[in-house]
């Protein structure tokens, strides 16, 4: 498995917060934790944005994609909005999480709680082609449910 140097920064007051981790050997997502300094309830139907206390400095050609934690979601009905969200490779503020609950009962987010994971690709640029017409496929125009 490749593996790329990342540049990481802790912002100001999460010194004490891990950096994100993958939970096991072949794990695809690191896990991001919650920089709250106090804890904050969010409603049921109800959305914050969440700090994680970290800033990154990706390599060209490399985005971070931010996704939900499904243990969340099956148990709390907590998820994210704008899943997956993109982390470009220029930019350098924190990231954030979108943090929405479904569930029937309010979610306490704790300091240090788990509530994403962030996974890093590679990327391509596409250049378009236009044409009068496609190459044939089987499957054609069919989709929403054709197969």
């Amino acid at each position: 498995m490749e593996t790329i140097n990342v540049q990481i920064r802790k912002t100001a007051g999460n010194e004490d917060l891990p950096l994100p981790g993958y939970m096991s050997g072949q794990a695809a997502g690191m896990d991001l934790f919650a920089a709250v300094t106090v804890e904050e309830t969010i409603l049921p139907g109800g959305r914050k944005k969440i700090p994680t206390g970290i800033v990154i400095s990706l390599p060209e050609g490399y985005e971070a994609q931010i996704r939900p934690r499904s243990g969340l979601a099956l148990h709390q009905g907590v998820t994210l909005l704008n899943a997956p969200g993109t982390i470009d490779a220029d930019y350098r503020g924190e990231v954030a999480l979108i943090v929405v609950n479904f569930g029937e009962a309010p979610f306490v987010v704790k300091r240090g709680e788990r509530l994403a994971q962030m996974v890093v690709q590679k990327i391509c640029r596409v250049r378009w082609v236009e044409s009068a017409r496609l190459d044939e496929t089987p499957r054609g125009d069919g989709g929403f449910g054709h197969t």
